[in-house]
This record gives C-alpha cells, sequence and structure tokens, in this order.
C-alpha cells in the first residue's frame, strides 16, 4: 500500500494515485503549472492586447446576426463573471445558453435571472429530457465508477456545441481559466466526458431505456468537425486577464445581487451532492484539494488556511440524511437502493470499455502543435 504524502507547497495528496513528488516534497501539479500553465498565461498587458484581438474577430464574424456569440451560463462564478465582462466590457452581443438538467439550485436560478435581466439580455433554456437524464444517471451509480457528472456535464456541453452549429454561431465564451482551474482533477477521479465508448458501455449495461433524445457529441466532433470544417471556436478570455476569485465575488455581488455558492460547481443540487459527499466518502477523492491548489499556485489561498478548510467535510453531517432522501426521491429510488450503490465495489473507467489511448494521442498531436497545453490529470 502507498504510503501517504502530500505535496509541501499545495495539498494535493496520495489520493490521487497517480501523483509523483521531487526531492523537495514537490508534486507533479506544481512542477506543470511552472512548467505548462505559466508560460501560457498572461493576466497582463499582453493578455488585454490579445483579448482586444479576439473581440474584434467576434464582432467581425458577427456583423449582420443576432448574436456574435453563445456563453453557456450555469450561475457559477466563472460563468457568471465571464457574461459581466463580454457585455460591460467588450461590448458582445451574446446569446445567454442554459441547460436545464434538472438538478439547479434556487440560487443557481436567481442568479441567472438577476443577471440576465440586469443586463438586458436574451436567454434561452434547453431542458434535457428528465426520464432519460434519470436513467442515465443511475446507470453510472449501477456502474460503480467515480464520475457520476458525466450525465450531467455531456448534456451541457453537447447542447451547447450543437445549438451553436446548428445556428452559425462562430465564438463559443467559455468561463474556464488558469486563475481557479490550473490544477485538474486526476482522470481516475473526473474520467472524460466525451469518450463515447465508455457512455455507451455503461448504459448499455445498466440503463433500462433507450436515450432517444439526450444530446451526444464525441470529442471527434467538437475537437475536428466544429473546429476545423465548420470554423466554431471555443475561446476561454479569462485566461488573458487579471481574474480571481475574490475579484469575481465582489463585482457580481455588489453590481447584480449575486450570490456565492458553498463551493465551487455547488450551483448544481446534484453536483454538490456528490463532490461534496459521494466522492470522499466512497471513494477518498475529495475536489476541495484541486480546487484549493489551484488558488494557491495563483496566490489566492494560502495553504495553511487550505489545510484548515480540508479538516472540516465538505457536507453537512447534519442535513446529509435529509440530502439522501431527496437525491434518492428525485431519481425514483428508495434512500435504501441508493446507500447500495454507496457501498458496492468500487470501480474506475478502466473496468468499461475506454477510449483513453485515443485522447492520449490527441493530446500529444495537439500539445506538439502547440494548439492545447498538457495540464496533469
Amino acid at each position: 500500500m502507498t504510503k501517504y504524502r502530500i505535496c509541501s507547497n499545495c495539498v494535493m495528496d496520495t489520493s490521487d494515485s497517480a501523483i509523483s513528488f521531487d526531492n523537495d516534497g514537490l508534486c507533479d501539479h506544481c512542477s506543470g503549472f511552472r512548467e505548462n500553465v505559466l508560460p501560457n498565461w498572461f493576466p497582463n498587458d499582453e493578455g488585454k492586447r490579445r483579448v482586444a484581438q479576439m473581440v474584434d474577430k467576434i464582432k467581425e464574424a458577427g456583423k449582420g446576426k443576432e448574436f456574435d456569440c453563445i456563453l453557456g451560463m450555469s450561475g457559477g462564478i466563472d460563468s457568471s463573471y465571464m457574461l459581466h465582462l463580454v457585455v460591460t466590457e467588450f461590448g458582445l452581443r451574446p446569446l445567454v445558453f442554459h441547460v436545464d438538467g434538472g438538478w439547479n439550485t434556487d440560487i443557481a436560478v436567481n442568479n441567472i435571472q438577476m443577471l440576465v435581466e440586469k443586463l438586458d439580455l436574451d436567454l434561452y433554456t434547453e431542458v434535457i429530457n428528465w426520464q432519460e437524464m434519470k436513467n442515465f444517471q443511475l446507470s453510472f451509480f449501477k456502474s460503480g465508477v467515480p464520475h457520476l457528472d458525466i450525465p450531467q456535464d455531456h448534456a451541457f456541453i453537447a447542447t451547447l456545441y450543437h445549438f451553436a452549429n446548428k445556428n452559425s454561431i462562430k465564438y463559443i465564451i467559455n468561463g474556464g481559466n488558469y486563475s481557479t482551474e490550473c490544477v485538474r482533477n486526476p482522470l481516475e477521479w473526473l474520467y472524460y466526458g466525451t469518450d463515447m465508448a465508455q457512455l455507451k458501455d455503461i448504459q448499455g449495461k445498466f440503463g433500462t431505456i433507450p436515450l432517444k433524445t439526450y444530446p451526444f457529441s464525441s470529442i471527434l466532433f467538437h475537437k475536428i468537425y466544429l473546429r476545423y470544417l465548420r470554423r466554431i471556436k471555443v475561446v476561454k478570455p479569462l485566461d488573458f486577464l487579471p481574474y480571481t476569485k475574490e475579484m469575481a465575488i465582489d463585482t457580481l455581488s455588489t453590481k447584480y445581487g449575486w450570490k456565492p455558492y458553498p463551493q465551487k460547481h455547488f450551483e448544481s443540487r446534484f453536483t454538490k451532492f456528490y463532490e461534496g459527499y459521494w466522492l470522499p466518502t466512497r471513494f477518498g477523492y475529495d475536489t476541495r484539494r484541486v480546487q484549493y491548489s489551484s488558488l494557491i499556485l495563483t496566490d489566492q489561498m494560502t495553504r495553511e488556511d487550505a489545510l484548515e478548510k480540508l479538516k472540516l467535510p465538505a457536507y453537512s453531517p447534519e442535513t446529509i440524511e435529509e440530502e439522501f432522501e431527496y437525491i434518492a426521491t428525485k431519481l425514483g429510488i428508495s434512500a435504501k437502493e441508493l446507500r447500495s450503490y454507496h457501498e458496492m465495489p468500487l470501480k474506475t473507467y478502466r473496468d468499461y470499455k475506454n477510449q483513453e489511448a485515443m485522447f492520449n494521442f490527441g493530446a500529444k498531436v495537439l500539445n506538439l502543435l502547440g494548439i492545447e497545453r498538457n495540464i496533469k490529470r
């Protein structure tokens, strides 16, 4: 059994079984940040110049159209702040696109509504067929794997990409950023959400209804077809601008009455349960380690503060029984059945068909071409 170790600089530890350390106790997440992120991160004048060029191209491509870009809105901090910038700083005309997978919190709904109304924008909401979403999520519970959020995440991404393609919107604005996400979840924690072989295998083994309307999008569709044939680009302006979690919360709360969440990604009731309780108690994976380590590396949090916060669980022990009942009822099963999935033997993505080799090969090619930079997973 591997001896427990924790990085001397961030808070990533051997709960990531693929982690490695140098002679000074520095983990490969930290060294990867210095080697792959810092040289390609421009929160300075150079970044502002690049964003200005990006905005000019978006405006040019959108001439004569009702919208010049599309922005997926979850109600989370990154997408909310991105929308603020897109309208007030960039002067763009975005279509605000929301996918309702059935798990929105009241805070998320209110945050989205407040932003859209105060910025005088159009909101397009795509509602996923709940019976299919529920069945797909139950298939992942029954499979025993950690990455239970894939049915929800995949639906969000696929619906957005298909809508942009159908309506010939050439730019997709993404709130992803190095500042708060420079450390990635290890692959064994959260596997690739667009591995179609895995999705089909798990649903084929455990699903009970056909997914006739659920939106699928393979990695070849959005990495090759959309990018090179349809010329639809995904851009991440926050990588080129000064951006911090504190800055975003202050701006959003002051200007729009936006309310923060207890933890990143908790705008979804399912994700709150899954990341806050299911992953750490069933698998020993605490996604706060990834989130806090990102903030440590970008000087937004001290390691000491992160370690103190990690002493407390991400979920509330007082309300977890209530959460169990809510999730089970929503999924149409008993709390007893849900607990049986929590106690079943642990599985990984390797226990099912997967395209990991293809993903790894594609990442190497894109890295060699300078199109994307690998961040350790």
